[in-house]
Protein backbone atom coordinates (compact mmCIF):
# COMPACT_ATOMS: atom_id res chain seq x y z
CA UNK A 1 0.00 0.00 0.00
CA UNK A 2 1.64 3.16 -1.26
CA UNK A 3 1.35 6.65 1.14
CA UNK A 4 -1.62 7.88 -0.96
CA UNK A 5 -3.83 4.77 -0.32
CA UNK A 6 -2.85 4.58 3.21
CA UNK A 7 -3.86 8.22 3.70
CA UNK A 8 -7.20 7.45 1.85
CA UNK A 9 -7.36 4.32 4.41
CA UNK A 10 -7.18 7.07 7.25
CA UNK A 11 -9.84 8.90 5.22
CA UNK A 12 -12.35 6.55 5.19
CA UNK A 13 -11.79 5.63 8.97
CA UNK A 14 -12.61 8.61 10.27
CA UNK A 15 -15.32 9.45 8.09
CA UNK A 16 -17.08 6.08 9.18
CA UNK A 17 -16.34 6.79 12.74
CA UNK A 18 -18.41 10.17 12.29
CA UNK A 19 -21.10 8.54 10.87
CA UNK A 20 -21.70 6.62 13.82
CA UNK A 21 -23.51 10.28 14.25
CA UNK A 22 -25.72 12.35 12.28
CA UNK A 23 -22.81 14.54 10.48
CA UNK A 24 -23.37 17.95 8.56
CA UNK A 25 -21.19 18.92 5.64
CA UNK A 26 -20.45 22.19 4.83
CA UNK A 27 -21.11 21.65 1.16
CA UNK A 28 -19.77 24.37 -1.65
CA UNK A 29 -20.08 21.94 -4.45
CA UNK A 30 -16.21 22.34 -4.71
CA UNK A 31 -14.51 19.25 -5.44
CA UNK A 32 -12.96 19.09 -1.30
CA UNK A 33 -16.79 19.36 0.30
CA UNK A 34 -17.91 16.92 -2.27
CA UNK A 35 -15.56 14.08 -1.31
CA UNK A 36 -16.57 14.42 2.36
CA UNK A 37 -19.90 14.33 1.40
CA UNK A 38 -19.55 11.16 -1.28
CA UNK A 39 -17.18 9.37 1.68
CA UNK A 40 -20.05 11.05 4.55
CA UNK A 41 -23.17 9.05 2.36
CA UNK A 42 -21.77 6.03 2.02
CA UNK A 43 -20.47 6.06 5.67
CA UNK A 44 -24.01 6.62 6.62
CA UNK A 45 -25.89 3.92 4.88
CA UNK A 46 -24.13 1.39 6.84
CA UNK A 47 -24.52 3.19 10.17
CA UNK A 48 -28.20 4.36 9.20
CA UNK A 49 -27.15 8.13 10.10
CA UNK A 50 -28.03 11.20 8.34
CA UNK A 51 -26.06 13.28 6.28
CA UNK A 52 -26.46 17.02 5.25
CA UNK A 53 -24.74 19.15 3.11
CA UNK A 54 -25.87 22.43 3.73
CA UNK A 55 -24.82 25.20 1.23
CA UNK A 56 -24.46 28.74 2.33
CA UNK A 57 -26.28 30.72 -0.31
CA UNK A 58 -23.76 34.04 -0.28
CA UNK A 59 -24.09 37.17 -2.55
CA UNK A 60 -20.05 36.69 -2.55
CA UNK A 61 -20.03 33.60 -4.40
CA UNK A 62 -21.17 32.77 -8.45
CA UNK A 63 -25.30 32.47 -7.94
CA UNK A 64 -25.01 29.62 -10.23
CA UNK A 65 -23.09 27.12 -7.85
CA UNK A 66 -26.48 26.33 -6.04
CA UNK A 67 -27.30 24.85 -8.83
CA UNK A 68 -24.53 22.47 -9.29
CA UNK A 69 -24.38 22.03 -5.57
CA UNK A 70 -27.74 20.74 -4.94
CA UNK A 71 -27.55 18.04 -8.45
CA UNK A 72 -24.18 17.17 -6.36
CA UNK A 73 -25.79 16.32 -2.92
CA UNK A 74 -28.40 14.54 -4.76
CA UNK A 75 -26.35 12.20 -7.10
CA UNK A 76 -24.48 10.96 -2.79
CA UNK A 77 -28.10 10.50 -1.55
CA UNK A 78 -27.29 14.01 0.82
CA UNK A 79 -29.98 15.73 2.62
CA UNK A 80 -29.33 19.07 0.90
CA UNK A 81 -30.24 22.69 2.66
CA UNK A 82 -29.75 26.06 1.74
CA UNK A 83 -28.66 28.86 4.83
CA UNK A 84 -29.22 32.59 3.11
CA UNK A 85 -26.16 34.77 4.64
CA UNK A 86 -25.53 38.34 3.59
CA UNK A 87 -21.80 38.64 4.82
CA UNK A 88 -20.76 42.32 3.33
CA UNK A 89 -23.19 43.41 6.30
CA UNK A 90 -23.09 40.31 8.76
CA UNK A 91 -19.67 39.86 8.94
CA UNK A 92 -18.54 43.80 8.72
CA UNK A 93 -16.92 43.20 5.54
CA UNK A 94 -17.60 45.87 3.67
CA UNK A 95 -14.05 47.52 3.34
CA UNK A 96 -12.46 44.71 2.45
CA UNK A 97 -10.25 44.31 5.57
CA UNK A 98 -7.24 42.01 5.58
CA UNK A 99 -9.17 39.68 7.80
CA UNK A 100 -11.90 39.69 5.78
CA UNK A 101 -11.89 35.61 4.85
CA UNK A 102 -11.46 35.33 8.88
CA UNK A 103 -14.56 37.80 9.86
CA UNK A 104 -16.63 35.75 6.73
CA UNK A 105 -15.96 32.13 7.73
CA UNK A 106 -16.51 32.73 11.48
CA UNK A 107 -20.00 34.54 10.35
CA UNK A 108 -20.61 31.35 7.84
CA UNK A 109 -19.77 29.14 10.52
CA UNK A 110 -21.64 30.39 13.01
CA UNK A 111 -24.88 30.10 10.88
CA UNK A 112 -24.15 26.69 10.43
CA UNK A 113 -23.63 25.93 14.12
CA UNK A 114 -27.05 27.59 14.95
CA UNK A 115 -28.67 25.44 12.15
CA UNK A 116 -26.88 22.00 14.08
CA UNK A 117 -28.18 22.99 16.84
CA UNK A 118 -31.78 22.75 15.03
CA UNK A 119 -31.43 19.66 13.82
CA UNK A 120 -29.68 18.13 17.10
CA UNK A 121 -26.34 17.20 14.67
CA UNK A 122 -23.20 18.29 17.00
CA UNK A 123 -20.40 16.93 14.14
CA UNK A 124 -19.67 19.78 11.10
CA UNK A 125 -17.10 19.23 8.63
CA UNK A 126 -15.48 21.40 6.41
CA UNK A 127 -12.98 20.71 3.32
CA UNK A 128 -9.82 22.13 4.36
CA UNK A 129 -7.02 20.15 2.47
CA UNK A 130 -3.47 19.88 3.34
CA UNK A 131 -2.26 22.31 0.89
CA UNK A 132 -4.37 25.21 2.93
CA UNK A 133 -2.46 24.45 5.77
CA UNK A 134 0.54 25.90 3.73
CA UNK A 135 -0.37 29.44 2.67
CA UNK A 136 -2.44 32.32 3.46
CA UNK A 137 -6.01 30.99 5.10
CA UNK A 138 -7.29 33.37 7.29
CA UNK A 139 -10.43 31.52 7.67
CA UNK A 140 -8.79 28.24 9.32
CA UNK A 141 -8.31 30.13 12.48
CA UNK A 142 -12.09 30.54 12.33
CA UNK A 143 -13.07 26.84 11.78
CA UNK A 144 -10.70 26.08 14.78
CA UNK A 145 -11.61 28.35 17.19
CA UNK A 146 -15.55 27.14 16.53
CA UNK A 147 -14.31 23.45 16.63
CA UNK A 148 -15.09 22.29 13.41
CA UNK A 149 -13.44 19.41 11.83
CA UNK A 150 -11.44 18.91 9.06
CA UNK A 151 -10.90 15.43 7.86
CA UNK A 152 -8.83 15.73 4.89
CA UNK A 153 -6.26 17.71 6.35
CA UNK A 154 -6.47 15.83 9.65
CA UNK A 155 -5.27 12.71 7.01
CA UNK A 156 -2.71 14.84 5.14
CA UNK A 157 -4.86 15.07 1.86
CA UNK A 158 -3.53 17.43 -0.76
CA UNK A 159 -5.47 18.89 -3.39
CA UNK A 160 -4.06 16.37 -5.83
CA UNK A 161 -4.87 13.90 -3.67
CA UNK A 162 -8.47 15.30 -3.22
CA UNK A 163 -9.18 15.25 -7.16
CA UNK A 164 -7.65 12.12 -7.46
CA UNK A 165 -9.77 10.27 -5.23
CA UNK A 166 -12.52 12.03 -6.24
CA UNK A 167 -11.86 10.65 -9.76
CA UNK A 168 -11.69 7.12 -8.18
CA UNK A 169 -15.48 7.87 -7.02
CA UNK A 170 -16.60 9.39 -10.05
CA UNK A 171 -17.62 12.43 -8.64
CA UNK A 172 -18.49 14.67 -11.42
CA UNK A 173 -16.87 17.72 -10.24
CA UNK A 174 -13.19 16.17 -9.73
CA UNK A 175 -11.62 18.42 -12.57
CA UNK A 176 -13.79 21.38 -11.29
CA UNK A 177 -11.92 24.89 -11.31
CA UNK A 178 -11.78 26.45 -7.60
CA UNK A 179 -14.62 28.99 -7.59
CA UNK A 180 -13.63 31.21 -4.86
CA UNK A 181 -15.48 34.23 -2.91
CA UNK A 182 -15.78 37.05 -5.32
CA UNK A 183 -14.27 39.57 -2.97
CA UNK A 184 -11.27 38.35 -3.79
CA UNK A 185 -11.28 39.86 -7.13
CA UNK A 186 -10.56 43.56 -5.25
CA UNK A 187 -8.09 45.39 -3.37
CA UNK A 188 -8.10 45.07 0.21
CA UNK A 189 -9.06 48.15 1.79
CA UNK A 190 -11.95 49.11 -1.03
CA UNK A 191 -14.76 49.04 -0.90
CA UNK A 192 -17.45 46.22 -2.14
CA UNK A 193 -20.93 45.75 -3.02
CA UNK A 194 -23.09 43.18 -4.16
CA UNK A 195 -23.35 44.92 -7.53
CA UNK A 196 -19.79 45.40 -7.84
CA UNK A 197 -19.37 42.04 -7.78
CA UNK A 198 -22.37 40.98 -9.96
CA UNK A 199 -20.26 42.48 -12.48
CA UNK A 200 -17.20 40.43 -11.82
CA UNK A 201 -19.32 37.29 -12.05
CA UNK A 202 -21.01 38.24 -15.40
CA UNK A 203 -17.42 39.29 -16.91
CA UNK A 204 -16.16 36.08 -15.97
CA UNK A 205 -18.61 33.80 -17.14
CA UNK A 206 -18.45 35.65 -20.46
CA UNK A 207 -14.49 34.38 -20.59
CA UNK A 208 -15.38 30.67 -19.51
CA UNK A 209 -17.18 30.72 -22.09
CA UNK A 210 -14.73 30.98 -24.35
CA UNK A 211 -13.64 27.58 -22.99
CA UNK A 212 -10.66 28.99 -19.95
CA UNK A 213 -10.29 27.19 -17.26
CA UNK A 214 -8.69 29.28 -14.29
CA UNK A 215 -9.91 32.73 -14.85
CA UNK A 216 -10.02 36.02 -12.54
CA UNK A 217 -11.33 39.72 -13.52
CA UNK A 218 -9.16 41.54 -10.91
CA UNK A 219 -10.94 45.25 -10.38
CA UNK A 220 -8.76 48.35 -9.49
CA UNK A 221 -11.32 50.87 -9.58
CA UNK A 222 -12.49 51.17 -13.70
CA UNK A 223 -9.84 48.80 -14.46
CA UNK A 224 -10.56 45.32 -15.67
CA UNK A 225 -7.16 42.76 -15.09
CA UNK A 226 -7.48 39.72 -16.63
CA UNK A 227 -5.80 36.54 -15.17
CA UNK A 228 -5.81 33.51 -16.87
CA UNK A 229 -3.69 30.37 -17.88
CA UNK A 230 -0.78 30.97 -19.88
CA UNK A 231 -2.28 29.08 -22.77
CA UNK A 232 -5.11 30.77 -22.62
CA UNK A 233 -3.73 34.05 -23.30
CA UNK A 234 -3.25 33.74 -27.13
CA UNK A 235 -7.60 32.80 -26.95
CA UNK A 236 -7.62 35.77 -25.36
CA UNK A 237 -5.72 37.90 -27.27
CA UNK A 238 -7.20 36.26 -30.62
CA UNK A 239 -10.64 37.36 -29.21
CA UNK A 240 -9.84 40.67 -27.74
CA UNK A 241 -12.73 42.87 -29.83
CA UNK A 242 -15.09 40.87 -28.03
CA UNK A 243 -13.52 40.60 -24.80
CA UNK A 244 -12.98 44.64 -24.37
CA UNK A 245 -16.16 45.29 -25.86
CA UNK A 246 -18.08 43.15 -23.39
CA UNK A 247 -16.53 44.26 -20.02
CA UNK A 248 -16.90 47.76 -21.23
CA UNK A 249 -20.61 47.55 -21.65
CA UNK A 250 -20.02 46.35 -17.71
CA UNK A 251 -19.32 49.91 -16.81
CA UNK A 252 -14.73 49.34 -16.99
CA UNK A 253 -13.17 52.27 -18.81
CA UNK A 254 -9.99 49.94 -19.35
CA UNK A 255 -9.41 46.45 -19.75
CA UNK A 256 -6.03 44.55 -19.40
CA UNK A 257 -4.51 41.21 -19.50
CA UNK A 258 -2.15 40.18 -17.05
CA UNK A 259 1.02 38.92 -18.81
CA UNK A 260 2.11 36.80 -15.87
CA UNK A 261 -1.47 34.75 -16.06
CA UNK A 262 -3.35 33.32 -13.53
CA UNK A 263 -2.04 33.49 -10.17
CA UNK A 264 -4.15 32.31 -6.68
CA UNK A 265 -4.06 34.68 -4.35
CA UNK A 266 -2.46 37.69 -6.48
CA UNK A 267 -4.80 39.93 -4.46
CA UNK A 268 -2.44 38.88 -1.31
CA UNK A 269 0.25 41.04 -3.20
CA UNK A 270 1.80 43.86 -0.88
CA UNK A 271 0.89 46.50 -3.71
CA UNK A 272 -3.03 45.28 -3.88
CA UNK A 273 -3.01 46.83 -0.15
CA UNK A 274 -4.22 50.08 0.06
CA UNK A 275 -1.63 52.70 2.10
CA UNK A 276 -4.78 52.92 4.96
CA UNK A 277 -4.27 49.38 6.11
CA UNK A 278 -1.72 47.95 8.74
CA UNK A 279 -0.52 44.82 7.53
CA UNK A 280 -1.08 41.92 9.32
CA UNK A 281 1.92 39.21 9.63
CA UNK A 282 0.26 37.27 6.78
CA UNK A 283 -0.46 39.90 4.62
CA UNK A 284 2.09 39.71 2.67
CA UNK A 285 2.04 35.72 1.88
CA UNK A 286 0.45 34.52 -1.07
CA UNK A 287 -2.33 31.39 -1.90
CA UNK A 288 -5.15 31.89 -1.09
CA UNK A 289 -7.35 30.25 -3.11
CA UNK A 290 -9.19 32.53 -4.94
Amino acid sequence: MDHYQQKAEILRKKMRCYAAADTIIAFSGGVDSSLLLKLASDAARETGKKVYGIYLHSMLHPVKEEEGAQKVAQEMGAIFRVLKVDELEGAGIEDNPLDRCYRCKRHLFCKIQEDAKELGVSTILEGTNEDDLHVYRPGIRAVRELGILSPLADAGFTKADVRRLAGEYGISVSDKPSAPCLATRFPYGTRISYEEMRKVEEGETFLKNMGLYNVRLRVHGGLARIEADQDSLQTILEQRDGVIGHLKSLGYRYVTLDLEGFRSGSMDEPENQTDSITPSPHSTLKGENR
